[in-house]
């Protein structure tokens, strides 16, 4: 058996999540059902580095997969492509030792969430962007509240209630927001991350641009350890898996 790793981005508007659920289209069945097909084999699966939820795009997912097959590793990438539906691509492909894993060999993780500044949104970007509107937010408070999440926190206050492990931190080596035309782009890279951590890091700092908070006030609710103190959850459209690093 050899073992391959693939790149893989989507859109995620349509997909009931990444993870495979039973009576729902998912990233992961999409994948899988390719993967059965090419190998004749209903036991054919794929591993991701983690899932994402409902809504949530990806340009930099990875996956690995066990196969007998002896594919070059183009032939993989057409072979997959051709049996995918269009908004799910294998971008690349490469064969890998055996000892590695897609989730647990992975070193860190960096994503992207976007607000949109347009007065109209385009109805072609309203599955992509968070719209602002006509209002716009103090980026550089923004910026300023972003400092304190960098470095090693326990991030319970900024997680999903229904996140499963009981160990809670983490460390954000990077997070940035960077104005691009109509669009400010949040981005942030560590080495994991929690059950809707992005999407409430995201919303916590645009109520600090809103004014609802001020920046230092940060460091108190990642003290607190409890949801209930920190913003809501930014919507899952507007945020994508951007990459996953390996040693």
């Amino acid at each position: 058996m050899g073992r391959v790793k693939a790149t893989v981005a989507y859109d995620g508007t349509n997909f009931a999540g990444y993870q495979s659920q039973p009576g729902m289209r998912t990233v992961q069945s999409e994948i899988d059902k390719a993967l059965v097909k090419i190998h004749k084999d209903k036991s054919a699966h794929s591993v991701a580095s983690g899932r994402t939820d409902a809504g949530v795009h990806a340009n930099g997912q990875v996956i690995h997969f066990d196969t007998s097959l002896t594919l070059a590793v183009d032939r993989w990438k057409m072979a997959l492509n051709v049996l995918l539906p269009t908004d799910i691509r294998i971008v690349q492909v490469e064969y890998v030792n055996e000892d590695f894993h897609a989730r647990y060999s992975a070193t860190g993780k960096t994503y992207i969430f976007k607000w949109s500044y347009a007065e109209v949104h385009s109805p072609f970007e309203r599955n992509y962007s968070v719209h602002l509107e006509k209002w716009r937010p103090n980026v550089e408070k923004m910026k300023e509240a972003a400092q304190h999440f960098i470095g090693t926190h326990d991030f319970t206050s900024f997680c999903s209630s229904k996140t499963a492990t009981s160990n809670r931190v983490r460390t954000v080596r990077e997070l940035s927001l960077v104005q691009e035309g109509e669009e400010l782009i949040m981005t942030i890279e560590g080495d994991g991350f929690l059950y809707n951590m992005v999407r409430t890091i995201a919303g916590m700092l645009l109520a600090v641009g809103k004014g609802w908070y001020e920046p230092e006030e940060v460091k108190d609710i990642l003290a607190l350890k409890d949801r209930q103190a920190a913003s809501k959850t930014a919507p899952a459209h507007g945020l994508y898996l951007e990459n996953v690093t390996y040693d």
